[in-house]
């Protein structure tokens, strides 16, 4: 999910977000069991702790119990707190010295993270773990412009299509302009996160080949085809756009047939269309004549250690731990998490889940890595503004190369205002 820092709540608000979870605390029977071969001669009692989402309460708990059997040198006291992926470092800025020891994040924050000295890089051990764990865009994803890599990723972070069976066929979601000629299709145009698809997949790129070149900027191409094809989707009546709040309730009721969302909505798609469940990686559309491919921003959701940690090696440990292989698994057991992990593609499951192979295909294929740069944040408040201008009709088939060429020239203004700084 996207971020938008402009937007950010203040202090006040984003330390309201601690709230305290029930902890699980040391174990002394930590010999009893492990993954380490020989018990340390010592053991050293440290204090860690941790922000997840709510709703891994139960799966963080058991994670702690598993790390103090495989590592045995440690004698942990946990302190958890609930702090969300998408709050992470918003909250980490009211002081980044009190934050977690270890937490979850959203790796479109690596940037701001790294500026509030709030993250630190992962050591070549750990380096090598998310390497081997993990396909090049979600290496990628966590890896910092100076090359180094910050956090350990769990699942990837992109949105993709659900569909209904009974009004689409799998080679019908292939194409949105197919779809839009035999049902009604949902998108939230307006949202700064889900509209770039359409100019990423006719050739715009967003700092460079590798996302990271502040000075490279964001440059588009075909925009004025993009924003045509864009004018005549919502003129079209079988399009509806999704304000972001009621494009799962429609499509579970039956008022559209498709809605682009990511795998947190994955569950409840599931239990609102039962056998008629479907899901895709991104489809392509016509403009001005030519077929483009729709590509999602793509990133992950990571672990990370906070450098200011008293215990950092303890930190970065569990860190690791979380992201590994035997966590994924049990992320997925218990709350339908899908892994990055390469190996971890067959679970009970899996093969039954349409939205796995959606995510995975568009992780692979259909997407960009979202850039984690500062300047990235030139990009958020003149994308919403000109989709809103597209979803009123202020921006029409009368004006849309004068509106697309404001809108151009805001977000290269933005971005070099963003460069300064």
């Amino acid at each position: 999910m996207m971020i938008n820092w402009k937007k950010a709540v203040g202090i006040t608000a984003a330390a309201a977000m601690l709230i305290p979870m029930a902890a699980c605390g040391g174990n002394d029977n930590n010999s009893n069991g492990g993954a380490s071969s020989s018990a340390p001669a010592e053991t050293q009692s440290v204090n860690l702790s941790v922000w997840s989402p709510q709703e891994d309460a139960d799966w963080l708990k058991d994670m702690e119990a598993a790390f103090e059997k495989a590592h045995p040198e440690y004698k942990v006291t946990w302190k958890n707190s609930v702090v969300s992926e998408g709050d992470a470092a918003k909250t980490v800025q009211t002081d980044p010295s009190a934050a977690a020891d270890v937490f979850m994040f959203a790796n479109d924050q690596l940037g701001t993270l790294q500026e509030a000295n709030a993250i630190a890089p992962v050591n070549d051990t750990v380096a090598a773990q998310v390497k081997e764990q993990n396909d090049q865009t979600i290496v990628d994803s966590v890896t910092g412009v100076d090359g180094k890599i910050y956090g350990v990723p769990y699942t990837g972070n992109t949105y993709f299509m659900f569909y209904n069976k009974s009004k689409f066929t799998e080679d019908d979601v292939k194409s949105l302009d197919t779809m839009l000629s035999k049902g009604k299709v949902s998108y939230q145009l307006q949202n700064s996160w889900y509209i770039p698809a359409f100019y990423l997949g006719a050739g715009m790129t967003m700092f460079g080949e590798n996302g990271n070149d502040a000075k490279a900027g964001i440059k588009f191409e075909n925009a004025d085809a993009v924003s045509k094809y864009l004018v005549d989707l919502v003129a079209n009546p079988n399009f509806t756009n999704d304000d972001g709040t009621a494009g799962l309730s429609n499509l579970t009721s039956g008022a559209v047939d498709a809605y682009f969302s990511g795998s947190w909505d994955a569950a409840k798609v599931k239990e609102g269309l039962g056998d008629n469940y479907g899901a895709a990686a991104m489809p392509t559309f016509k403009a001005d004549g030519k077929d483009y491919q729709m590509k999602s921003l793509a990133g992950s959701k990571a672990v990370a250690f906070n450098p200011n940690a008293k215990s950092p090696e303890a930190a970065s440990a569990f860190a690791a731990f979380l992201g590994s292989t035997e966590a994924q698994k049990k992320h997925w057991e218990m709350r339908q998490i899908i892994p990055t992990d390469k190996t971890l593609t067959d679970l009970e499951g899996m093969k039954e889940d349409p939205a796995v192979a959606a995510q995975q295909k568009t992780l692979a294929e259909t997407s960009v890595v979202q850039p984690t740069i500062a300047a990235m944040n030139a990009w958020w408040t003149p994308a919403e503004t000109f989709g809103k201008s597209l979803v009123s009709k202020e921006t029409n088939a009368d004006n849309y190369k004068e509106k697309t060429q404001a809108f151009i020239d805001s977000v290269e203004k933005d971005v070099a205002a963003q460069s300064a700084e």
